[in-house]
């Protein structure tokens, strides 16, 4: 009993389905296995690049709020000596100027609305 089949002419083996692989495509098929795996490097090349550059970046910051810091014991530190620093002074004073340069903004604001009002 042979299990062949006569299909338009042509015998047919039972077995797989499909098309089988030549060696064409055995080629073509490294070829594209060859590719992505550069373009895998090449997206993991990226990717470290990204990182590092990011890790730098949080390291500097990390740098300035250390010296942020030291800056704030030295004041409070002179602070507790009894001393105020000129910077907190600056500070004070800059303050001082800008709530009354704000005040002095309002009042102005204010008018101009209750100007804008009355015409209505």
């Amino acid at each position: 009993m042979d299990d062949s089949k006569v299909v338009g002419g042509k015998v047919k083996k039972p077995g797989k389905r499909g098309r089988k692989p030549a060696k064409i495509d055995l080629k073509a098929k490294l070829e594209r296995s060859r590719q992505s795996a550069r373009e895998c490097r090449a997206r993991k090349k990226l990717r470290y690049q990204y990182l590092e550059e990011l890790v730098s970046s949080r390291e500097r910051a990390i740098c300035a709020l250390r010296e942020e810091l030291e800056m704030y014991k030295q004041w409070c530190m002179a602070m507790d000596q009894g001393k105020i620093p000129s910077e907190i002074k600056a500070l004070l004073t800059g303050e001082e100027q800008s709530k009354s340069q704000q005040n002095s903004s309002r009042h102005t604001k204010a008018a101009k609305t209750e100007a804008n009002n009355s015409s209505w």
